[in-house]
């Protein structure tokens, strides 16, 4: 049964579905393309804001599927836009090992007895309802429509200014309600507070700092009892100084992702002032962690292995627990050559996936630390231009982990620099030579990813 226009047509759930995805059908928009030799299977990556891209497969024999990401319909606007792109052009599409992930698919998968059923004939007109829809030219749109869209379009962006400089009131009023009452009644019942703000922050359009108040009882409790109170401090600090540079420029991309929401991958790429480095890049760490609100949060570290010194980006990717655990699109420690688009900010770490290409053909070094003695002065460098922010990558200096107690330290050789560590490492790794490691610190613990040992590369945290 071959793949056709009109078939596909008939296998699309509404015209919704095929009207996405043709915005779907831009080659930039598929890293992956991609075809098996002797078995009748196309397969591709579609990139979206995340980290992991969405992997999409089908059968060209009896148009079976599969596609990774949630949506709930069937076939989804990725599964449509890969055949309708192989149906135009499978030249692209070049001959390739299948991946572990199509033979899993391919072997879990049970044939249905009976195929889809494809689309009736065309009545004369020789031209099927997607490349009708591919042809149809735009009709030029009313200029009364237009201008009440236009001023639609502003009163909702009016609205949403309103609704924000409302939530960052109550929100400042609410810290200074906390610190009148006593912080010690705070950490006994934070759970509730923090969930009761964040909703009124939800309701207010701010939805990042909604999430952030969420977290937050978590995150304090994931450290020793005498440390909550100085992280409570510390984040509640962190998002007073958010809102005060918020307020002097509240059009500031990054100040207002930090609040809203973030800007669209097509944005970005839209943006010619974004910053976009091209470069041999090592995934040195993956940080998972699920959130009160029922999301996953996946965070890919990356380190330029050809900048001056250390430098690093952050693959961001979220998606329900209810999908259950995904297969990230990187091996820890593989080196890819690709284009990273960074997201405006003061000091850019968060990025998305632009160009991938082959990985180099022998492995490149970690670029050495600068000429600071002090592995912490990343930290210092983003707090000085962004103290809003929690978290900094940190590459150390030769070291090893070390017990004292209950409590895990990564201590320098030369025992001039000692850290707490946050994430208890693998008993068998203790006492280890770290030669060099790769970790998140927080101003108050460390927590270590990676590390080169006298054994290779050395995964720290799980």
């Amino acid at each position: 049964m071959s793949l056709t226009h009109d078939a596909i047509a008939a296998l699309a759930p509404d015209q919704a579905s095929l009207k996405a995805a043709n915005g779907l059908t831009k080659p930039k928009k598929w890293p992956t393309r991609a075809r098996s030799d002797g078995e009748p299977l196309v397969w591709g990556e579609c990139q979206g804001s995340g980290a992991n891209p969405y992997r999409t497969v089908f059968d060209t024999s009896n148009h079976g599927y599969k596609c990774t990401c949630p949506s709930r319909k069937f076939p989804c606007k990725h599964v449509l836009a890969l055949m309708w792109m192989y149906v135009d052009d499978p030249v692209p599409f070049q001959p390739a090992e299948t991946p572990d992930w199509v033979s899993d698919w391919l072997g879990r998968r049970r044939t249905s007895a009976s195929a889809p059923k494809t689309a009736a004939p065309n009545s004369g007109e020789g031209k099927s309802l997607v490349a009708a829809m591919r042809d149809e030219p735009e009709k030029p749109e009313d200029p009364k429509v237009e201008a009440r869209k236009k001023a639609a379009a502003e009163k909702r962006a009016q609205e949403t200014e309103a609704a924000l400089k409302g939530a960052a009131d109550d929100l400042e009023q609410w810290i200074g309600d906390q610190l009148r009452t006593g912080l010690s009644a705070f950490l006994e019942d934070m759970t509730d507070r923090c969930r009761s703000i964040a909703a009124r922050l939800v309701d207010g359009k701010a939805q990042a700092l909604a999430s952030r108040l969420d977290e937050l009882p978590a995150l304090a409790l994931a450290y020793p009892g005498e440390e909550r109170l100085q992280l409570v401090v510390r984040e509640l600090g962190k998002m007073v100084l958010l809102l005060a540079a918020w307020r002097q420029n509240t059009a500031d991309s990054e100040l207002r992702r930090m609040i809203a929401t973030s800007e669209t991958r097509e944005s970005l790429f839209d943006n010619p002032d974004v910053q976009k480095v091209t470069s041999v890049w090592e995934v040195v760490g993956e940080d998972i962690s699920t959130r009160r609100d029922g999301m996953v949060s996946q965070a890919t570290w990356f380190m330029n292995l050809q900048s001056d010194g250390p430098r690093f980006a952050v693959l961001l990717d979220f998606f329900p627990v209810s999908l259950g655990k995904r297969s990230s699109a990187f091996v820890m420690g593989e080196q890819i050559h690709a284009e990273l688009v960074f997201y405006p900010a003061r000091y850019p770490l968060r990025a998305v996936l632009g160009e991938r290409k082959s990985a180099p053909d022998t492995p490149l070094p970690w670029p050495e630390p600068g000429p600071s003695s002090d592995p912490l002065q990343s930290f210092l460098d983003i707090q000085d231009v962004a103290p809003w922010t929690s978290l900094a990558p940190v590459v150390l200096p030769e070291g090893r982990y070390c017990k004292n107690g209950p409590e895990t330290w990564w201590q320098s050789v030369d025992g001039h620099i000692a850290l707490p560590v946050k994430n208890a490492p693998d008993p068998h790794t203790a006492g280890f030579q770290l030669h060099s490691s790769f970790g998140l610190w927080d101003g108050l613990r460390l927590t270590l990813l990676c590390a080169r040992t006298n054994w290779g590369r050395v995964q720290l945290n799980g």
